[in-house]
Formats: C-alpha cells, structure tokens, sequence
C-alpha cells in the first residue's frame, strides 16, 4: 500500500463519498495502529532526519502532518511510521461537537484539491485528554514530537472565546508536546476575527499561561492581508509564542479548472501560489525571531526545499496524501 497498493486502493476509496472514505480509514488505523503502520509505511523502519527543530522542540524531521486528518488523536502511532517528524492532531475544541452538516468535505481530483466545511467536529477536548493519557501510559507515544490544534466551540458566544481555549489547553497541558491557535478556519462562524489584534492581546497571554511552558504557536489564514498578516506575527513576536503556522485552507477559488460552488476552505494543489506567498510574507516579517512552519498546498519535494532554504523550520502536509497515499512522506524525504 505504500505505493502500488494504494493505487489500485484509491479508486475504490474514491467512490465513496469523502468523508465516509476519510473515515474507513481512521477506523482501520485506530483498531489496529502499529499493523497498519507496518503495511501502510512498507518495509524499513520510518526515516529519521535528525537536526531540525521547531524553537526549542526537537523534531524527527522536517515533514509534519499537518490538522485536520486525525481529529480525534485516534491514529497517532501510524504517522511517525510513514515518515512524519511531527504530528498535529485536531482542531479540537472544548465541548464536544458534530460538526456542519454533511455532505461537508468534497474532492477535486482534476486539480488534486479538497473543498471542506467540516466546522470543527469532534468529541471535544476532555476525551483527547483521555485518549493521549492512555496512550502514554501503555508506552504507546511516537518518539516524534505530538502536538494539538485547538479552536473555539461554536456555541460558544466571541465574548467567550478565550475561556474556551483555556479549558482545552488547560485539559491537555502535560500531555501534548505542543500547542497551536487556530483562529484561521473560515468554517466556524467569527472565527477569523480572532486574527485581529485586540482579539489576539487577550488569546495570546491566556493560552500561554495555561500551557504552562508546552510551546505555543499561532496558525494564521492565507487569506489575511499582508498588513493584517505583519501586525499578528508582531503580536506573536511581542507575547513570546513559540511559532507560527502559515497557514490554513483558503475562501479563494483561484486556481480551479471549475468551481464546484461548494462553500468551504479550499486547500491543495490550487492553494500553493497564494499559500507560498503569505509564508514568503511571513518569514520576511519573521525574520527569524520566531520560526515558521509552511503548510499549504505542499506535494512536492521541490516546495520543500524552497520553504526551507527561505527559513521555514518545518513544513506540513494533508490534501497530497489524499491523491497521492501514504508513501508520500517517504517519497519526498528520499527526493531531500
């Protein structure tokens, strides 16, 4: 499966809706983690590039997975295996959440993109918390660095949204390796308004505190202007946060042979130009007093090696491993 075998998976996987497909998937690995880390990674043991770093967080390479695929923390053991340096699980938020409804996460194989709307679902902080404890405890932690992404509930009025966090952060101090703010999503309705300053000189300070010295970064949109982009990695800079992420998945439709008229953020291939211009944007505002992790639109290990000659510390992927399978981050370590 690490290379023929998912070819001839992927169709199959394809006539299924997206999201039923995305969660036959995580069922499988979850149940059994390490034998599907083995079939899925093929044989060798998962590639190591020792010396890169995300501040002071020692990474297993410069590959990461990037939110969004594994929600819930339920696959955690497998994507070290298949050659990620780092693992990002969520978004997660503090109560418990279904989510938009379906359908809510849309395939656009002729440009190798995804259209989603998922609206932050899943089964809330407090049983990540379980599950990352249990995971510990039976010695099952990844020797890579696993770090959460955390967001705001949507019932949970903007007066409120710190709180919010807190009580995430707050739940899985001591557990996660790292912490990042999602204030970038398009799908939660006012999230982005968390990307202003007024909002992040209240976010910023009480997140950290509650981290209680876990890292934490900030993951902004590519969708925010450069002046808007410059003010907030300034603030990230002021309040002593740890890294930022640039960035999430975009409202733009630049890019696509045809829009589908789906409503969501839009990442993958269509993605790359406007994504590799706000991490180029933000690496200049940067300038290395804070290190950048460069997400969007990644399939290749020629835009890897652009983004880490430009300074990025690190990189994260999602949508090619839908198109392209979980060889991928071998693929492109081998290519570096």
């Amino acid at each position: 499966m690490a290379g023929t075998g998912y070819r001839l998976l992927r169709p199959l996987l394809f006539r299924l809706d997206a999201e039923t497909a995305h969660n036959l998937v995580l069922a499988l690995l979850s149940r059994a983690p390490e034998a599907f880390a083995r079939l899925l990674a093929g044989p060798g043991g998962p590639p190591r590039f020792p010396g890169y770093r995300l501040g002071n967080l020692p990474l297993g390479g410069p590959i990461g997975l990037a939110a969004g695929l594994d929600k819930d923390g339920r696959a955690i053991p497998v994507w070290p295996a298949l050659g990620f340096g780092f693992v990002e699980v969520g978004t997660v938020t503090a109560h418990p959440q279904p989510g938009n409804p379906r359908p809510r996460l849309f395939r656009l194989p002729a440009d190798a993109a995804l259209i989603n709307r998922f609206g932050f679902n899943n089964q809330g902080s407090a049983e990540l918390a379980r599950r990352l404890a249990e995971l510990k405890a039976s010695g099952g932690w990844p020797a890579v660095p696993v770090g959460v992404n955390v967001g705001k509930s949507k019932r949970t009025p903007a007066a409120e949204a710190v709180a919010d966090y807190v009580t995430s952060i707050s739940r899985l101090a001591g557990l996660a390796d790292y912490f990042t703010l999602n204030v970038s999503s398009p799908n939660t309705p006012g999230l982005r308004a968390l990307q202003e300053r007024s909002a992040l000189e209240r976010l910023l300070p009480a997140a950290l505190h509650a981290a209680a010295g876990t890292p934490v970064l900030l993951k902004l949109a590519p969708d925010l202007e450069p002046p808007a982009l410059a003010e907030a990695v300034e603030l990230a800079v002021t309040c002593g946060v740890s890294g930022i992420v640039a960035t999430n998945t975009t409202l733009s439709r630049s890019g696509l042979s045809r829009d589908p008229g789906e409503a969501g953020g839009l990442s993958g291939r269509p993605l790359w130009p406007l994504a590799r211009a706000r991490i180029l944007e933000t690496l200049e505002v940067a300038e290395g007093r804070i290190p950048v992790v460069g997400v969007g639109g990644i399939e290749t290990a020629a835009q890897v090696r652009e983004l880490l000659a430009a300074g990025c510390a690190a990189v994260q992927l999602y949508t090619a491993l839908v198109y392209q399978g979980p060889g991928l981050p071998r693929r492109l370590l081998a290519e570096l």
